[in-house]
């Protein structure tokens, strides 16, 4: 009869790839924060654009808060299923995959729309639990933010 086999063995080429995956993107991250000043920058669309892929208007500021743990699996009004990892933003208009630039604290973050909302009074953005813990955001509060040329409205103000 042969000998069962141990799982813990079968693990280790996945935990030695996940690790060797861990260093790579550490490594890109510290290069990365060198490059922006120390401000760390994610996308949340596909391959990741560099600075000058994108022009972005200028800086707004608006009340955000976060959201996911309580609607994880469900669909976004873009069309994704929303997951612990997913990194997007809510906004009440603007259309889906609008590229939107987020400052909070020394960090930034790049990321898209995935979906709509908040629907509550004073807030402007709601984050994905992803993008708020990549900008080390907690609760509520106001984020300064830069909506990618294309999609940026003409200003009110003369």
């Amino acid at each position: 009869m042969p000998e069962p086999r141990n799982p813990y063995f079968a693990l280790r080429p996945r935990a030695c790839a996940a690790l060797l995956a861990l260093a790579i993107l550490v490594s890109g991250a510290a290069s990365a924060q060198a490059a922006t000043g120390g401000a760390s920058m994610a996308y949340g669309g596909g391959a990741s654009p560099t600075e000058g892929e994108i022009a972005f208007g200028p800086y707004s500021s608006a009340g955000a808060s976060w959201y996911g743990p309580g609607l994880w699996g469900n669909k976004t009004a873009c069309g994704q299923t929303l997951r612990p990892r997913t990194l997007g933003v809510a906004h009440r208009s603007l259309p889906c995959g609008t590229a939107v630039k987020f400052v909070y604290r020394g960090r930034a973050l790049v990321t898209q729309v995935i979906d709509r909302g908040p629907y509550i009074r004073g807030r402007a953005w709601d984050l994905t639990a992803a993008a708020s813990e990549a900008l080390g955001f907690e609760g509520v509060g106001r984020v300064r933010y830069a909506v990618a040329v294309e999609y940026a409205r003409p200003s009110a103000k003369p």
